[in-house]
């Protein structure tokens, strides 16, 4: 691990409960990491991870980076008093958005594992940013190898769908902001959940999607 300082931090008012995943949508990862040590552009985070695998420590994870800006997951708001992020190189969406190779994904896992450790934080609690703030964002994309992550005990996931419901209740439920659009919030909920099904479109396997989704989100974490 690479140790480059960001003044962009200050003092935490919460504990630690979610670990967020970005990419860096700049062209390139020297380009991301200067950005999130200016002091001009008032953003940080606490790691990034380039695609060879090498990771980056910007900020202290006792120190609040300043990377979900206005933001919203599971009835808590502003959450970069309570998170950890990681930004994940890759020239993202507006510079030519790419699959994130394997070596940098099996750094995101084992830099996760540490700090799910350290901290507790549950599987429903790592999100992506675009998850969180879903009308402003759409990183890590989908492209993002959850699935994988998720069979490693990092993040949710399940290929079954249930019987639809109240998909905005079932949205509400998983972590979803529901006063926000319902294109935006769909939208997100497939971008990560149904990544080759991105309509924005609550038809119905985004329905029986989201309420399997919330079956395993809803299943408190010591229950067999």
């Amino acid at each position: 691990m690479i140790l480059e300082f960001s003044p962009n931090a200050d003092e935490r008012e919460g504990g630690i409960s979610t670990l967020v995943m970005h990419y860096t949508g700049m062209p390139t990862a020297r380009s991301a990491i200067d950005l999130l040590k200016s002091p001009q552009a008032k953003v940080s985070a606490h790691y990034v991870v380039d695609e060879d695998g090498t990771i980056y420590n910007l900020v202290p994870e006792s120190r609040r980076a300043w990377h979900a800006g206005i933001s919203y997951w599971r009835g808590r708001r502003m959450l970069n008093d309570t998170s950890i992020g990681i930004e994940i190189v890759n020239p993202g969406h507006e510079w030519g958005y790419r699959p994130f190779p394997a070596v940098q994904m099996q750094a995101v896992r084992v830099l996760s594992e540490g700090i799910i450790m350290r901290h507790g934080i549950q599987p429903r609690d790592i999100v992506a940013h675009s998850d969180i703030a879903p009308n402003r964002k759409q990183d890590p994309g989908e492209l993002f190898d959850w699935p994988w992550l998720a069979a490693h005990g990092i993040g949710v996931w399940t290929d079954e769908s249930d019987k639809p419901g109240d998909v905005w209740v079932d949205l509400g439920v998983i972590g979803y902001d529901v006063e926000l659009p319902e294109r935006d919030v769909i939208m997100a909920f497939q971008r990560h959940f149904l990544p080759q099904h991105r309509t924005g479109i609550a038809d119905e396997l985004t329905c029986a999607r989201a309420a399997a989704i919330r079956r395993v989100v809803d299943v408190p974490p010591n229950r067999p």
